[in-house]
């Protein structure tokens, strides 16, 4: 196995020059650089991660602490952008367990006793106590759609409230002007934007906002389903659901079709979230693509400029949002439900 000196040796340059290769110093011409980087290349020499961890104090790690199930289509796609950045940036991956029902823990503790450079979180809400300590920690910690941000935090989000907003115009240019919501638990800064962007949207459109056409549910499939079985129990049914999830929506259309109703012939369905099955779902789902890919690429992106340079100023993204349009949604059914099966 071949050694740093080894290494030296065939790029005819110090030891020293080589370490400052492999720790980035800026003080290296570029010609000596590629020189070096060459001689690793063909004498193919890795690098004592440990070392290098000593000489700039990190552990190249980063940790995730994520509250949400793996099997959530979200959370996979997610984690696919955070492990591209994360492999591009030289950066392992270290899943942050918790026990935040136990009263004496610290997550900040925790973090420093995994050595880890840094911090992503996504699906705890502000409200947590172990969360809030990591605004004011010198830990640098990117937040995904929880709204908290300081010395050494940032977050990011998408574009809720356009994204709602976006699919409540599109069920409007299609006739629709009964248009029920299922929302997230209200309560988290993504489920109230996302709820102000829906009454936006009706506001443009020029549709009051009617309390008998909002659900709330956890933004799963079971839930998605119980608040379509409401919605279909109202004397004047909705024409158009928007829905804060996909997996809220595909719920959503299974109800519908087990009361005897199409989607979209009947009842136009539009999600939010724009994950795989989205598209393989039939018939395909209409959905805000809120880029959950790139988000997770953005995240790890800002959290190692956050890493590597102390003066980096934390970010408050948003990343656009915009409406995939697909087979659950088409022009109001002016007969329906007369015409349509009842439960």
């Amino acid at each position: 196995m071949a050694s740093i000196h080894d290494v030296a040796k065939e790029a005819g340059v110090s030891v020293a020059t080589v370490s400052k290769v492999l720790n980035d110093y800026p003080d290296v011409s570029e010609k000596t650089r590629k020189k070096v980087n060459l001689a690793i290349e063909l004498l193919k020499y890795q690098p004592n991660v440990v070392a290098r961890g000593l000489v700039k104090r990190r552990s190249w790690t980063v940790g995730v602490l994520l509250t949400v199930p793996f099997t959530n289509p979200f959370v996979s796609e997610l984690l696919e952008g955070i492990k591209t950045a994360l492999e591009n940036s030289g950066y392992d991956l270290v899943r942050l367990s918790t026990r935040f029902d136990d009263p004496t823990y610290s997550f900040i503790k925790h973090c420093r006793s995994r050595n880890v450079d840094g911090v992503v979180v996504f699906g705890e809400g502000r409200e947590n106590k172990s969360i809030q300590e990591l605004v004011t920690a010198e830990i640098p910690t990117m937040f995904i759609d929880t709204d908290l941000f300081g010395k050494r935090a940032g977050y990011i989000t998408t574009d809720n409230v356009n994204g709602i907003a976006m699919a409540v115009k599109h069920l409007h240019e299609l006739g629709h002007r009964k248009i029920a919501y299922i929302s997230g638990t209200l309560g988290p800064a993504v489920a109230n934007l996302r709820l102000d962007g829906y009454k936006e949207g009706l506001r443009l459109c020029g549709i009051p906002y009617a309390t008998i056409y909002l659900e709330v549910c956890d933004y799963s499939f079971d839930g998605g389903a119980k608040a379509a079985r409401r919605l279909l129990a109202l004397r004047e049914q909705p024409t158009g659901i928007i829905c804060a999830s996909d997996m809220s929506a595909f719920g959503a259309i299974h109800e519908i079709e087990k009361h005897g109703f199409s989607v979209p012939e009947d009842i136009s369905v539009v999600g939010f979230d724009n994950t795989y099955y989205a598209e393989v779902f039939k018939p395909g789902l209409t959905t805000v693509n809120q880029n959950i890919y790139t988000i997770g690429i953005r995240a790890i992106e800002n959290l190692i400029a956050m890493i590597e340079n102390s003066s980096f100023t934390p970010p408050v993204l948003t990343e656009p949002a915009n409406l995939i349009i697909r087979q659950t949604t088409a022009p109001v059914n002016e007969t329906y439900p007369e015409t349509s099966a009842q439960p």
